[in-house]
């Protein structure tokens, strides 16, 4: 026996022995499909936190488990995606984009929230192709860089240099197309991003503010309260998945 069929081998041994079990292909694939039709409901139904029950354990390293997991997902996904529609240079440059990120961070909050944000922007991505959108290409450059700089400082001085338009002009047909300004825009996305990493991250309401680049903690709750109707503490006790602890804790024992 080769000493990667030994390897094997070993592995199947102790999972039956503890009962580890892989997530069923079924409900991974149909999570999957979720993201290539851009049908976010449905993705928020079969998200599962990354690295949780029903994963295999890649590294005995935590935070590389994490981020080995990480990069398989976001793998997955750009291939659905580009067989969903998306141009294949978008997909990998996205792909890419995240899987930098995801060299950087120092703790599993951190990379479970980066988790969530990347499902969700190909989700949004493939959502808008699903629907047959057609946007100009300066609009589609707009929305991109917006996705891409949600936790920085943006402004539409910058964006009109990005797109190589005027402010005026990128601000009226930015309005025409999509129905709404651009810093509406960009608020509205940067709620839905906080939503996501109030129900799927630990995060503090505060960092999650300061994270999505609020000018104040205040800003953040009056934004968030406008388009959602609550503040960011009370989204978070209505919506928050409080079993992932547990699940995570289960895995560590």
């Amino acid at each position: 026996m080769s000493r990667s069929e030994k390897e094997f081998t070993y592995r199947a041994f102790i999972n039956r022995e503890y009962s580890f079990k892989h997530s069923p292909f079924e409900q991974e694939f149909e999570f999957y499909d979720c993201v290539k039709n851009g049908d976010t409901e449905g993705v928020k139904r079969l998200m599962t936190p990354l690295g949780g029950s029903g994963t295999g354990r890649l590294s005995e390293d935590p935070m590389r488990n994490l981020k080995y997991h990480f990069i398989v997902t976001v793998a997955m996904i750009t291939r659905f995606c580009v067989e969903g529609g998306m141009e294949m240079e978008s997909a990998y440059t996205l792909s890419d984009m995240y899987i930098s990120k995801a060299d950087k961070c120092t703790s599993e909050e951190e990379i479970r929230a980066l988790h969530s944000e990347a499902v969700f922007d190909f989700t949004a991505h493939m959502n808008r192709i699903a629907h047959g959108t057609m946007y100009s290409k300066p609009v589609i450059m707009t929305m991109d860089y917006i996705y891409d700089n949600l936790h920085s400082k943006i402004s539409e001085t910058d964006i009109a240099e990005y797109v190589s338009l005027s402010v005026s002009y990128l601000s009226r047909l930015f309005r025409k197309e999509v129905g709404v300004t651009v810093s509406t825009y960009i608020a509205v996305k940067r709620v839905e991003a906080a939503q996501n990493m109030l129900k799927y991250s630990d995060y503090s309401p505060l960092d999650i503010g300061n994270y999505l680049a609020f000018t104040s903690h205040s800003h953040f709750i009056s934004t968030f309260k406008k388009y959602t109707g609550m503040t960011p503490n009370e989204f978070r006790k209505k919506y928050y998945r409080s079993n992932w602890g547990d699940i995570d804790r289960k895995n560590k024992t």
